[in-house]
């Protein structure tokens, strides 16, 4: 076994004697960054290496598997005292020596292991899981196209559907709660169970049994492969003659850069627009780096990584734009801007290019590597933390918006958060936005005035 791990990080993350500068140039070379993405993933800032696919998958004994994983920690993780303790006390031979005998035996060791080290975005993805997210990276996921989770009683509830989609169309509502799906009890089956029950081969049916309130309904859905927009229909409008709105919901989509351009071209002439960022766990850096260019001016930081050993690496503005923004820009944020959402909120407002509305980010700056192994499973562990132009660490810290407005619970209850939270006004894509109950885009709306107003004069 020690034969093999030796030849496999040869062949992969390279000697730990190496000298520094060489580690350091593989690295700037050889990752691809990327930030978090939906469902599963939210709020991970991700470098994605090896992809799974790249390479033929081989099976590793269950004990070659975890110590793998340990190997590839010890040598990543971004707190080289491993929450103050030696990582040797979980090699296989001193920890579960002759125990690991199965694959779920050294799923568990390896979810302990990685327990140990008090980060709740190092984690061991198993096949499936790691397909899904490299399937949620290419923005097509197949299914029926809802996002679920659990309700304070802990019972798997549908938080929304996405618009367009075959769950969308049949009627499916946020809070919906899945009793049964195919005829099986969801009762004692997590979200991940579930999920994996409803996903399936596009063209096939999956009959959901749903409870709404106090009545029962039977779905028949023809699941499909799901494309998620970045931009969805009816979010990207002219609220009047001299103010442009964007939903950015997700970075997630390799497009998602593609769309916003797009959608500005089409809007027109936009003497100030409003970048809507909230609830937007974010998605690959690259779409941030590639956003920012469209609102910067050339040479201006956008990001820099840190990681254990102190290498910075800082991404800047450059000429190569898909679009060229040059209006006034207001951004809104909430505590569900995260990751992507941070990076390019933070460098718009430490730039002085946007005033940011609403309430504080999220506060995500750490790093993940997304590692592929090879029997197809994954692991991402935390690797870096970001931080903003201005070198602010942001992490459990979040950025502040330049006016605050703080949704209460009544305000919920009154449907004056986002719009787009509330389903009757996605289903009416034709509402007036000017006249919104959302007190954030409202507020987003009054600033803007202010702004172009003072420009003029």
């Amino acid at each position: 076994m020690l034969n093999y791990f030796s030849n496999y990080f040869l062949q992969t993350l390279g000697r730990q004697s190496q000298k520094k500068s060489q580690s350091k140039r593989l690295y700037k070379l050889n990752h691809k960054i990327l930030i978090a993405c939906l469902g599963l993933f939210v709020f991970s800032l991700f470098v994605v290496q090896n992809p799974s696919g790249a390479k033929t998958q081989r099976e590793l004994k269950p004990d070659e598997l975890y110590e793998l994983v340990r190997l590839i920690v010890e040598q990543n993780f971004l707190d080289s005292h491993y929450n103050g303790q030696d990582l040797d006390i979980w090699s296989v031979d001193r920890r579960y020596k002759d125990k690991i005998k199965t694959y779920d035996d050294s799923k568990k060791a390896v979810q302990t292991m990685l327990a140990s080290l008090n980060d709740r975005y190092t984690r061991f993805l198993d096949k499936e899981e790691y397909k899904d997210e490299l399937q949620a990276i290419d923005a097509k996921l197949p299914g029926i196209g809802i996002q679920i989770g659990l309700d304070k009683a802990q019972k798997i509830v549908v938080i929304a559907p996405i618009q367009g989609t075959p769950a969308f169309k049949v009627g499916l509502r946020p809070k919906d709660e899945i009793l049964e799906v195919d005829g099986t009890s969801t009762t004692g089956l997590s979200i991940e169970e579930v999920s994996g029950k409803i996903r399936g081969t596009p063209g096939t049916n999956v009959k959901l049994l749903i409870l709404r309130g106090e009545e029962k309904k039977e779905y028949q859905i023809t699941r499909a492969e799901i494309k998620v927009d970045s931009i969805p229909e009816g979010q990207a409008r002219k609220i009047n003659n001299n103010i442009c709105y964007i939903h950015l919901t997700t970075f997630i989509s390799h497009d998602a850069s593609k769309e916003l351009a797009e959608k500005l071209k089409q809007l027109g002439n936009c003497p100030g627009l409003i970048l809507d960022l909230r609830n937007n766990p974010g998605g690959l850096l690259d779409n941030a780096i590639t956003i920012a260019n469209m609102f910067l001016e050339d040479g201006q930081d956008i990001v820099s990584t840190v990681d254990r050993d102190g290498y910075v690496v800082t991404k800047a503005t450059d000429k190569n734009r898909l679009i060229s923004y040059k209006g006034k820009l207001v951004v809104l944020t909430n505590e569900g801007s995260a990751s992507a959402s941070e990076i390019l909120s933070g460098a718009l407002k430490d730039h002085g290019r946007a005033v940011l509305v609403g309430e504080k980010t999220f506060g995500k700056g750490l790093v993940q590597l997304v590692r592929d192994l090879p029997d197809g499973s994954g692991i991402n562990i935390t690797t870096a933390k970001y931080l903003t132009p201005n070198g602010t660490d942001i992490h459990k810290i979040g950025i502040q918006s330049n006016h605050k407005v703080k949704l209460t619970e009544q305000n919920l209850k009154d449907k004056q958060g986002p719009w787009f939270a509330d389903f009757d006004n996605i289903i009416n894509p034709d509402q007036n936005l000017e006249k919104t109950k959302d007190i954030q885009l409202a507020k987003a709306i009054e600033v803007m005035k202010k702004i172009l107003e003072t420009s003029v004069k």
